[in-house]
This record gives structure tokens, C-alpha cells and sequence, in this order.
């Protein structure tokens, strides 16, 4: 027992690992993670149009893309867009930061392209037809519309598919990055290899589960509010309901 205390939960090591897990690591972590997301959210959002158009030379790209990149590893994916892109652009390949994220945006907008087209599909169709009925162009419904409605359907898996990311993003390290540049997974892993004590990763594993448990309970949230929405009363007298501030139905 005394031996695994000491491989795993050694403070020694933990309390010389937490600032640069909490400066530099944590940082990295969030910053390749944040912009992983916004990228791939846009790109995933054009993927999952793409793939509902009626024009094959549109879909069919977009079922390629989607599948490749949902078949390979992450990590595989990480080292050939990396390094092949250190080797196309060879002012890259001593700064391979911007890569990783590209990586991450790339695989992540695979997934969340089948996510928004999932719930892009399962708007009723005669939402559509109403908006056509109205004047609407095609495009301007699945604006203002379809796609609204479908985004909101898918809220949760959406929120999962960023969890996801933010763990995905601990592979980056094998690309080398600089030491200023280091993710939370590499900081803890560079202690853990020059120690042999495995205590530097468990104290990483903490700060994962700090960005990503409070994001777990969001969509828990999310997922409840959109189930459950707003209770309604409707006054003695007959008029028409009216929304409640709380969650609570007043006691007559």
C-alpha cells in the first residue's frame, strides 16, 4: 500500500509539478481546446449543409471527410497533419503549435458535422414547408429555421463532443512542443519520465477533471432544461398562462 501511495499520490512531486501545471499547462490546455472548438464547430456546421444538400458534388465530399476522419486514430491524425505539415511548411516545422490545433479542429469538426446534421434532421419537415410557404428562400430557411431548432436539439452532445476534445488534446504532445508551449499532459509527463514516480500525471489527471467535471454537470443542465422548459399557470379568472421565475408551482 505504502508503494502505491508513494507511485501515485507522492506531494513531493505533485507540489513541484502544480506550477507549471496551473501556469503553463493549464493555459496551453485551454487555449488549443478553445480554439480546436470554435474552429471545428465552424467547420463541422458547413460538413453537416453540405451533407444534407440535394447536390452530389457537395455531399459526397463531406461523407468522404467525415468518414476518414472519424475512421483514423486521433493520434495518427495528430502526427501526419504535424509532421507532414512541418514538411510542407518548413517555418512550421520548429513551431508546431498551430499544427495541433489544426489537428484537433479537423478531427473535431467530423464529429460534430454528424452531430448538427443529426439534429438538423430531426426538425419536422413541415417546418420547412412553412417557411417555403411564407416566401422563404431555401437557404434563409434553413437559417433562420431549421438550423436554430436543430442546434438546440443537440445542445448536450455538443457540450460531450468538447469534453471529448479537451481530453483528445493531451495527444498533441508527441508533435514536440516548445517548453513554454507544453500542454498539461506533457508538464506532468516530463516530471513523471525524470522522476519515475507516476504522481506528476495523477496531479495532471486533477486539473482535466477540473475543466471537464463542471462541464459534465452543463450537460446535465442543458439536457434537463431542454427536456423539462418552463412551467406555465393558468389564472383562476381564465387568462392566458403565465410564465413562473422558479421552478416551483405557487400553492393555491
Amino acid at each position: 500500500m505504502n508503494d502505491f501511495l508513494n507511485t501515485f499520490l507522492n506531494w513531493d512531486y505533485i507540489w513541484e509539478v502544480f506550477p507549471d501545471l496551473l501556469k503553463t499547462g493549464l493555459l496551453n490546455t485551454l487555449i488549443m481546446s478553445v480554439f480546436a472548438a470554435i474552429i471545428g464547430t465552424v467547420l463541422g456546421m458547413l460538413l453537416a449543409t453540405m451533407g444534407l444538400s440535394s447536390k452530389v458534388w457537395l455531399r459526397w465530399p463531406a461523407r468522404v471527410y467525415t468518414d476518414i476522419f472519424r475512421g483514423l486514430p486521433a493520434i495518427l491524425t495528430i502526427l501526419v497533419i504535424g509532421q507532414g505539415g512541418g514538411i510542407l511548411f518548413p517555418s512550421m516545422a520548429r513551431n508546431t503549435y498551430p499544427l495541433g490545433i489544426l489537428a484537433l479542429s479537423l478531427i473535431a469538426a467530423a464529429y460534430i458535422g454528424e452531430i448538427f446534421r443529426a439534429g438538423i434532421q430531426s426538425v419536422e419537415k413541415g417546418q420547412m414547408e412553412a417557411s417555403r410557404a411564407l416566401g422563404m428562400s431555401y437557404t434563409k430557411a434553413m437559417t433562420l429555421v431549421v438550423i436554430p431548432q436543430g442546434v438546440r436539439r443537440v445542445l448536450p452532445a455538443l457540450v460531450n463532443q468538447f469534453i471529448a476534445l479537451i481530453k483528445d488534446s493531451s495527444l498533441v504532445y508527441f508533435l514536440g512542443f516548445l517548453a513554454e508551449q507544453r500542454d498539461l499532459f506533457r508538464i506532468g509527463q516530463d516530471l513523471a519520465a525524470n522522476t519515475g514516480n507516476l504522481s506528476p500525471l495523477v496531479a495532471a489527471g486533477f486539473f482535466y477533471l477540473l475543466i471537464t467535471v463542471p462541464l459534465t454537470h452543463l450537460v446535465n443542465y442543458i439536457d434537463k432544461k431542454l427536456r423539462t422548459g418552463k412551467k406555465v399557470r393558468v389564472d383562476d379568472d381564465g387568462d392566458e398562462p403565465e410564465l413562473l421565475t422558479s421552478g416551483k408551482v405557487p400553492m393555491s
